[in-house]
């Protein structure tokens, strides 16, 4: 069987994160991965996020972080696995971009330049919209980080979009609906490219 990278991404709050855990466990012979990743490396980044680190710092730790991360990826896809994976690539480009406004010139590009040399792009990416307020109000009862505030939820999602007109792989999943109705859809999407994926064997 032909491995296979398959990502989810969205705002805070969008659901991305229950509804990979459910389809890891129908999807045979796949494996479930997120960002940060549970190495000391993602585990800077998750305190650095805590402590309100500066921007620069807080990019260049998501990017090693997944520099390591993609080794693993890519010894999963050569046994064949398809690998699900919450957050990556696209979530620093949406979520960095706007942190770095006004601190780097060209952010995109930026991260670009670091990335070039290791990056593996996602061979189908799921991305789940949905309304900022409703995503807010879905982790009300969370420990809040320095990204879940509404004005900066927007700018990132709208970064989102953007990548999605860009990004053929790049899959828009109206994430308002039911656990039920979301997963039916990421699952026929998933489906529907895994089909053409063997078949290009």
């Amino acid at each position: 069987m032909k491995g296979a990278l398959i990502t989810f991404e969205g705002i805070d709050g969008s659901g991305k994160t229950t509804i990979a855990s459910r389809i890891a466990k129908k999807i045979e012979n796949s494996v479930l991965t997120y960002e940060p990743t549970n190495s000391w490396i993602g585990e800077s980044v998750k305190k650095a996020i805590e402590e309100g680190k500066d921007a620069i710092t807080i990019a260049l730790l998501f990017m090693a972080d997944r520099n390591e991360h993609i080794v693993k990826i890519k010894k999963w896809i050569n046994e064949g696995k398809i690998v699900l994976c919450d957050r990556y690539l696209d979530s620093t480009y949406a979520y960095q971009k706007e942190a770095l406004k006004g601190i780097i010139e060209n952010p995109e590009k930026w991260i670009d330049e670091i990335q070039k040399p290791f990056i593996l792009k996602p061979d189908l990416t799921l991305l789940f919209i949905l309304p900022v307020e409703k995503a807010l109000e879905r982790i009300a009862n969370r420990k809040k980080i320095i990204y879940e505030k509404k004005s900066f939820l927007e700018k990132v999602q709208e970064n989102y979009m953007e990548l999605a007109k860009k990004e053929k792989r790049m899959v828009i999943i109206d994430a308002s609906k039911s656990i039920e109705e979301v997963e039916k859809d990421c699952i026929n999407a998933i489906s529907k490219f895994l089909s053409l994926h063997q078949d290009s064997e």
